[in-house]
This record gives C-alpha cells, structure tokens and sequence, in this order.
C-alpha cells in the first residue's frame, strides 16, 4: 500500500513524494495517430476511402467560456474517474477533490512532484501557492496551456488527465512559477525549482527564459531551453529540442521562437536567430540562421524549402501545424514524381530517409502508412527519399 501523509492544507490523505513515481505518466505508449490533423482530408488504402476525423478548431471555440470552466471541468472529470476506477480515490481527492482551486490543485500537485526528503512538500507548496496568488496572469497561462494540450494531443484523454499526469504540462506551469522568482530577483529559489524539475522530468528551462500561453510540450523528454531564449503563443514542441546557444556568444545568446511554431523532435535550433511565426521545423534539424515566418526548414543544417531566394510559405499559420505531409523525391532526380503528395496517418515523418512504397503504403521502419493522393505503381521504387512539403 503507498504511503500517505496528512497535510494541514486539505485534511485528506496524500501520495508521499517517494511513491510519486508510481504515477508518473508512462509517455512511451502514446498514440501518434491523427497528432496533428488536417480537416476534409481523405487517405487511400487500395481502393477504400476513409475520412480523418478531426476536432474543432481551437480558434472556433468560445475562449473566455472555455477558460472559465477549466477547472470545473477537471473537477467533474475527476470525480468521474473516481467512480469509474475507485482504486485511484485517494489520490484524486487529495490532488483534486480536496483542493479549494485551480492555484491550490496546481501548487499541490507540482509540491508533490518536486519535493524530497530534504526540500519537503509543505514548503514548497506555500511556495507556489503564493507565487500563483499572487500572478493571476501564470493562472491565465496554466488554463490557456491546459486548452492547448487538449485540442492538439490526441493522447491527452481529459483535462484531469493532462493535470496529473504529463509532464510536458508541469514541467511548463513549474517554469513559469520559476520564471516569475527569477524576475523578483529571487534566483536561489528559481534556479533551485529548475534543478527540481530536471531531475524529476529530465526538462531542462532556465528561469530566466521567456515561455509564451498556449504551449504544447509533447512527451518533453530532453527539451532545453536557454536563459535568454523567448518562446511565443502557441508553440509545439516535440521531445529531445534545444534551444541553446552556439557556445561563442554572451549576453543575448539564444533563440527567438514566433508565435504558432512547430518544432519536431531532436530539433537544435543554437543561437541568438529567430523562427518566424507559423514556421515548421522538420525533426532532426539542426537550425543556425533565421526562419522567414510560414516557411518550414528541414536538414543538417537547415534548408527552407522551396530555396532562400523563393521559399515555399504556408497561407496562414497552420490549423494543427502538421509536419505529415510530404513529398517523395527519387533518388538522383531533380523532378518529383508526378501526383505524389503524401499525407501520412501516423508520425513520425523522418527526414532524409529511404521509404518503400507497397501498394499504396509507404514503408518505414517495419511499419506502413497509408497516404493520400494517387501514386503510379509501376514507379515503384526502393530509393526513395522522404522530405517535409
């Protein structure tokens, strides 16, 4: 039976931090299906059709509405686990029943999180619960970032489950509480809650960098951010990317990423340049020089597509930023092959790597992937190269 404590804040039982890693989200099984969707989009398998489903745009939602019920919304979500799986009770009611609001919940779930044998819970509760009193603007931020984990990650099931369980989301709210020490001056505490973070997430954010709302952290293994990196509203951010510095420069030294970025994963983006706004990064890119906005860059080191002189831009930011589709090139050929623009039905797209095409299905990795558009058989080739469109 895990070992519970009393706390002076909710009267009710709570998980000990030395048996929090038994709830920790396990992020290795998460689905890719559908990550990122395109709307009245179709896929072929053979000669069947079949319709991606898609859910509404974030920008179709009422926001204010949507915001305001955040924490209501977790709370009924939480008492609906409760009664379908009683096991998880306890936890559930110290974590969410109990607590009197969304700071409260959150400071208690992060304290939880983050604290050890010497740096105990209590302390580090009253720690963040006057940090986030105090900042309504971080509690705006924390449901802004509670909407957009939601709307564009297949995998997150609930707003409850997002709250307990990913670590992309705490690891964010924690920086943010870390963040706001740094500003006040107080760099002890906002450099000690980053250590903190590190060893319990394995995410690494410099209190002093600037995270817009609206961020998704998808898995977040490996990301870092430097100290003077600015991240706009609305980013994506795939596991295992740095945004850092390239080791000859001081002062302001690092990224500048736009509003509605996309950056896939184990993506380096070094040095003190700027991703323009709806910019796609493709995964495995090592990025050294500026990003026009609405273009996507792929490559070691990055190329735009499309040429510097006359890149390929997106009409607008894109709805779910996709990095699915793409273009096969044949080996040795300047000429794509005709009618072959591909939207893949599971991710990852892995850049620069030879697909088979079997009977309308790509081949990667033992796995197939069913795409879209019409492809000429008898141009089967094994030498194929997989780009980012």
């Amino acid at each position: 039976m895990a070992a519970c404590i009393d706390t002076c804040r909710t009267g009710k039982p709570q998980i000990s931090p030395r048996d929090s890693s038994k709830h920790h989200d396990d992020e290795s099984g998460f689905r890719y299906m559908n990550y990122f969707r395109y709307p009245d989009r179709s896929s072929f398998n053979g000669t069947q059709t079949k319709t991606l489903h898609t859910r509404p745009l974030l920008e179709d939602l009422d926001r204010d509405a949507e915001v305001d019920d955040v924490w209501a919304k977790i709370r009924e979500e939480a008492k609906s686990d409760i009664a379908k799986e009683p096991i998880v009770s306890a936890y559930y009611h110290a974590s969410i029943v109990s607590q009197r609001s969304l700071e409260a919940a959150l400071a208690n779930t992060l304290s939880v999180k983050l604290s050890n044998l010497n740096l105990p819970s209590n302390t580090l509760f009253d720690l963040f619960s006057g940090v986030l009193q105090g900042n309504p603007d971080i509690v705006e931020s924390v449901k802004l970032d509670l909407l957009a984990v939601k709307e564009r990650d297949p995998a997150c099931i609930s707003y409850v489950h997002c709250f307990l369980h990913f670590k992309g989301f705490l690891a964010c709210q924690a920086h943010r509480i870390a963040h706001e020490l740094w500003t006040q001056d107080r760099k002890i505490l906002a450099l000690l809650i980053q250590n903190r973070v590190s060893e319990a997430f394995a995410v690494d954010f410099h209190p002093g960098a600037k995270i817009g709302t609206g961020i998704l952290l998808d898995h977040a293994t490996a990301i870092v951010i430097g100290e003077t990196a600015v991240v706009g509203n609305n980013v994506s951010i795939l596991h295992n990317v740095t945004l850092g510095g390239t080791g000859k420069q001081c002062g302001d030294r690092h990224p500048k990423i736009g509003d509605g970025v996309l950056i896939g994963a184990g993506t380096c983006i070094l040095g003190n340049i700027t991703i323009g706004e709806g910019a796609k990064i493709g995964a495995g890119s090592v990025v050294l020089k500026d990003v026009p906005p609405r273009t996507t860059a792929v490559g070691n080191p990055a190329r735009l597509l499309g040429g510097k002189d006359n890149p390929k831009t997106h009409d607008k930011i894109p709805d779910h930023l996709s990095l699915h589709k793409i273009t096969l090139i044949k080996m040795g050929l300047e000429s794509k092959l005709g009618n072959s623009e591909l939207c893949l039905v599971e991710f990852p797209v892995i850049v620069g790597k030879k697909l088979k095409i079997h009977h309308y299905c790509l081949e990667f990795c033992f796995a197939y992937y069913s795409f879209l558009g019409n492809y000429n058989k008898t141009s089967q080739d094994p030498g194929l190269l997989a780009t980012i469109n």
